[in-house]
């Protein structure tokens, strides 16, 4: 038999955003139940401790300046950050050849190429200014930039070379996906939710600056400490029905009566849900057009960060590697040493086909040819697959591709009667990051507090 639960509001999944809004409604004394389908808190974050307490993190991991409600909850579950190392020289791989550099722009790239990355860059952040960000379909000329996607925006802005490959690689991490599948109106809405490009990619006084010490995990264990047996793990939501005065949430393991629902999983996630009285033909097809991307996250863990005593940041790129970015991801003490490698969309699916071994190999080979020998003399080797999260399936922002916001774009964020929407998609500062999810879930969870005082 199943248990069935009372309870004022049930959340549906416990990532920032759900745990956040189930936090927050706990804090004005309404009483919660959280489900989550997988065995563990977290969502796109996930906190690994190696056997030595080395904290690894395999999803989600950055914060910086802008970034308010993360790092508020951060200082109320006691949590403290330290900087991302960001001191000493960068790589840039080009034609095999590895340049160091250091500042913001990487040598080599001749004048014109540089002065069409700056032009190109100068542009999105102006034409990112005129999108609403309460409602970017709204923008004036919101149809014609959501008809194009950003491949096709910078074919025709760019000129063909280095600094197109550049800015290509950047937008391309941020979306996971190739460029041809992301509408320019969502790129130029993520842009202006994170203040401006550059402000989104870089480390000192970017969207990279800080990570948590102990990491994603310590918040998260903060909140559900404050919980406790109110959040259920793995508990797979499989219906939501809706009355007039209530819901009923039901999985395998139990059902729960409340009067409200949250619903705080990606949209492939939250689509597999079956929802009685079905959900109305705009919110269903929404659900249907927001896909997450493709992107495997590399952990390589050293005895010391040796790369640093080289002169080296531990950022570098290869944008014709399977694994184009790194970026050093030690703890705020030392030793060990660690160093993050990502690949995404095409880079990520082709690492999907091959075995762990190969892409342990792989991994140490570009760490070796981009910062020398030492990178060889790896303790340990940890490595997540996003597509293959069985909850989640892929990362780490759902994209809309071209047509999908000016055409569904409103039915974001409303409620659909007792059904409340959250996760960092449905945010509009810091889309696709853990600072947006988190303002996602303090949105609903005001938003829950306003219907039940009319």
């Amino acid at each position: 038999m199943t248990t069935t639960l009372d309870t004022d509001v049930c959340v549906v999944g416990a990532g920032f955003a759900g745990l956040t809004a189930a936090l927050r409604l706990h804090q004005a004394r309404r009483s919660v139940v959280v489900l989550e389908a997988a065995e563990r808190l977290g969502g796109r974050t996930y906190t690994e401790r190696l056997a030595d307490g080395t904290v690894v993190e395999r999803g989600g991991a950055w914060l910086g300046p802008g970034q308010d409600r993360a790092y508020a909850l951060a200082a109320e579950m006691g949590v403290m950050t330290y900087p991302t190392w960001g001191r000493g020289e960068h790589v840039l791989v080009r034609d095999g050849i590895v340049r160091r550099y250091r500042g913001a722009l990487p040598p080599g790239v001749g004048p014109l190429q540089l002065a069409g990355l700056g032009i190109a860059m100068a542009r999105l952040d102006r034409l990112a200014k005129r999108v609403p960000l309460e409602a970017p379909w709204e923008a004036a000329r919101a149809r014609r930039w959501d008809a194009q996607t950003v491949q096709s925006w910078l074919d025709r802005n760019t000129l063909p070379g280095i600094g197109r490959t550049l800015l290509a690689q950047v937008l391309h991490d941020i979306f996971t996906s190739d460029l041809a599948e992301v509408s320019l109106l969502h790129a130029l809405f993520l842009i202006h939710s994170h203040q401006n490009l550059n402000h989104l990619t870089t480390i000192e006084g970017g969207a990279q600056q800080d990570r948590l010490v102990g990491g994603t995990g310590a918040v998260l264990g903060g909140i559900h400490a404050r919980l406790g047996d109110a959040v259920h793990l793995t508990t797979p939501v499989l219906r939501i029905a809706q009355v007039s005065d209530g819901v009923t949430v039901v999985s395998a393991a139990c059902t729960v009566r409340a009067r409200r629902v949250v619903v705080a999983v990606p949209a492939a996630t939250a689509g597999r849900i079956v929802y009685d009285p079905p959900l109305p033909i705009g919110r269903a097809q929404l659900l249907q057009r927001m896909p997450l991307g493709s992107i495997w996250k590399i952990a390589v863990v050293y005895d010391a960060p040796w790369w640093r005593d080289d002169g080296f940041s531990g950022q570098s790129l290869d944008p014709g590697s399977p694994l184009p970015l790194t970026l050093d991801a030690s703890g705020p003490t030392t030793p060990p040493g660690i160093l993050n490698l990502f690949a995404s969309g095409a880079a990520a699916r082709f690492l999907t086909g091959v075995s762990r071994e190969e892409r342990r190999c792989a991994a140490i080979q570009a760490l070796t040819h981009r910062f020398g020998p030492k990178a060889e003399h790896v303790r340990d080797y940890v490595e997540q697959d996003w597509s293959a999260e069985p909850w989640i399936a892929g990362g780490m922002v759902s994209r809309f591709g071209p047509g999908v916001l000016t055409t569904f774009g409103p039915m974001l964020r409303p409620p659909v009667g007792r059904i409340h929407w959250a996760g960092t998609e449905t945010a509009i500062i810091t889309h696709g990051g853990i600072d947006g999810a988190i303002r996602s879930g303090e949105r609903v969870a005001d938003e829950i507090a306003r219907a039940e005082e009319s």
